[in-house]
């Protein structure tokens, strides 16, 4: 049932083995292809995807874009730690709980470490991937030294953000400024009141570059080169260790390729969804 008090579209849940409840969105028939998206206050996977999902879903694919634990719609457990094994053991549950076996993970920031984490432990289960300026590839301190970090760790502690810091916030995600606009600004606000500290204060990823290798499935990457959250460096990385993947590097765009460069990201995934196979 759709709330009005609500910025973001209410829609399915599912219940996890581990006790919780996600939300997410689902559109089209086809393979299917599941979107995670990033941290940070206010965060959904409809504010992250809702420019990509409705277009994948019209080329045949069945789109899914859960929220994860802590974020969205879904269940916000304050007695948990957000480590990276929390959102990997929940998202094959929430996987398992809606019968998808095998599929494509599209991953932006947290959710591309995350994307990462599920292939190394359930390689059977993934096809392919495509990450967005995924986390997971430097130590935590590289990350506390980016700019986009430093902020969003430092506002989220001060307490619930309301417009201006939320616009102020986002602002740094994106080389375009525009790409903020009310609407966002109001679902990632909404979002926020309902999110306790410890999402953001007990958030540990590990640094999964010497695994990288062990990745086999092809990988499509993006990378803004102005991205103050990620150092586009990790690009390399993934390019020199794993066996199977190409890089798509953009200027003029930060954390957020495929909102900033949505037709391109969506002409670009597609065509690798439909042309790359495993050797």
């Amino acid at each position: 049932m759709s709330n009005p008090l609500q910025a973001i579209p209410e829609s399915r849940y599912a219940r996890t083995a581990n006790g919780q409840t996600i939300h997410y969105v689902e559109s089209g028939i086809g393979e299917p292809l599941v979107f995670i998206h990033g941290s940070g206050p206010g965060a959904s996977g409809y504010s992250n995807f809702k420019g990509n999902y409705p277009w994948f879903a019209e080329q045949g694919f069945r789109a899914i874009v859960p929220d994860l634990p802590g974020y969205g719609l879904s269940s916000k457990p304050d007695e948990v730690e957000y480590v990276l094994e929390f959102f990997v053991e929940t998202l094959a549950g929430f996987l398992d709980a809606i019968d998808v076996q095998r599929c494509v993970l599209i991953g932006n920031s947290l959710g591309g470490a995350i994307a990462l984490q599920y292939t190394l432990i359930r390689p059977h289960a993934v096809s392919k991937l495509i990450l967005m300026g995924p986390g997971g590839l430097e130590e935590r301190e590289v990350y506390f030294r980016m700019e986009g970090i430093q902020r969003m760790m430092t506002d989220f502690a001060a307490g619930v953000l309301d417009a201006r810091g939320m616009r102020r916030l986002l602002s740094i995600l994106v080389y375009d400024s525009r790409h903020v606009t009310d609407e966002l600004v109001a679902e990632r606000v909404q979002v926020c009141t309902t999110q306790p500290k410890v999402v953001l204060a007990t958030m540990r990823v590990p640094n999964l570059s010497e695994r990288l290798m062990e990745v086999r499935c092809p990988i499509l990457g993006f990378w803004g080169v102005n991205d103050k959250f990620c150092p586009v460096t990790g690009a390399a990385k993934i390019l020199e260790r794993c066996p199977d993947a190409r890089f798509v590097l953009v200027n003029r765009c930060g954390h957020w390729v495929m909102i900033e460069h949505r037709g391109l990201f969506n002409r670009t995934c597609v065509d690798f969804l439909r042309n790359a196979h495993a050797a």
